[in-house]
């Protein structure tokens, strides 16, 4: 099996940031609180930044009470289904599992930091379009306006996870040795890809989304995932999603998703393990990585998803 592209992991963390446009280096942002409230379980911080890009970033931070600092933190990454009005909240609305994520990893003992993609929540109508746009159109007018920036979506979207990964690290609560990243759908792509790019994520768990970009291509499902999730030249980098799992290693990380989704052809998720499966081997790290394939189960949020994710992390965290 061929590991040339991760042999060296910063020269791949190199040639994948290009693939994903001219973006300048993600950075620590001076960070400005709107508003503070007092929880039963936690403290709620609601912040903004400007992530250098002429954008304004808003997120969350939850506190827990009642733990030592400084403790672990985790960046929760939201999804998207189309639901663009959400964003962050979905770290503390309940799920379709029975849970908001993020309030149960406060009251597990985590410090939880969530924020807005570009096109969501608080930010759905600060496209180029305004007021005027909202939701799918506000997000494709957005990818058409950064491919004539000679830059992706996705890139910028991973551009402002990274510095908010950066502002987590840099504050006096957090255990900076251990932080680690989860998400469900586009929040597990992010949690994929931060991980890969940043190696101060020392755990993640991407749920519903691990998808091969060749198997995912030859299904011609192309329909399936939005418009966000296509960087152009991907195909013919020689990356797939293979080796952005791999560069994790030899860091813990747990892939939770169904066997019957249409957007992670079973197929490509055989390969992706095959091949990264041996990269952690060869890290002499092979129990760091585990997959839990649910039977049956297509793009879902299941509660047992998220109990394993909450022991998952509290087991390596």
């Amino acid at each position: 099996m061929d590991l040339n592209l991760i042999a060296k992991p910063a020269e791949a963390r190199r040639q994948l940031w290009e693939l994903l446009g001219a973006i300048p280096p993600p950075f620590p942002p001076r960070v400005r609180r709107i508003a503070k409230r007092e929880e039963a379980a936690y403290t709620l911080e609601h912040f903004r930044f400007q992530n250098g890009l002429g954008d304004t970033v808003y997120g969350y931070l939850l506190l827990p009470t009642g733990v030592d600092f400084p403790a672990p933190a985790l960046l929760y990454h939201h999804e998207h289904g189309g639901k663009y009005t959400l964003g962050k909240d979905a770290a503390l609305r309940v799920r379709e599992n029975g849970y908001a994520p993020g309030i149960a990893l406060a009251e597990a003992g985590f410090i939880v930091l969530a924020i807005d993609a570009y096109g969501f929540g608080e930010r759905e109508t600060l496209g180029p379009g305004g007021a005027a746009e909202r939701g799918a159109s506000a997000e494709q007018t957005l990818f058409k306006q950064f491919l004539w920036q000679g830059r992706t979506l996705w890139g910028m979207m991973l551009h402002d996870d990274l510095c908010a990964l950066a502002y987590l690290s840099s504050r006096d609560e957090v255990d900076a040795a251990r932080i680690g990243a989860a998400g469900m759908s586009l929040g597990g792509s992010r949690s994929t890809w931060v991980a890969a790019l940043d190696e101060s994520i020392k755990a993640v768990v991407p749920i519903s989304q691990l998808t091969r970009y060749r198997d995912f291509a030859d299904s011609g499902g192309y329909r399936l995932h939005s418009i966000y999730y296509y960087v152009p030249g991907m195909l013919a980098s020689g990356f797939d999603m293979e080796q952005i799992v791999a560069l994790t290693a030899p860091r813990h990380q747990l892939i939770l998703t169904g066997d019957s989704d249409p957007l992670s052809p079973i197929s490509g998720i055989h390969k992706v393990m095959a091949y990264a499966s041996e990269a952690y081997r060869q890290a002499d790290a092979a129990d760091r990585l585990e997959l839990v394939l649910y039977e049956g189960v297509s793009h879902a949020y299941l509660p047992a998803m998220m109990e394993a994710m909450l022991a998952f992390f509290k087991r390596v965290l």
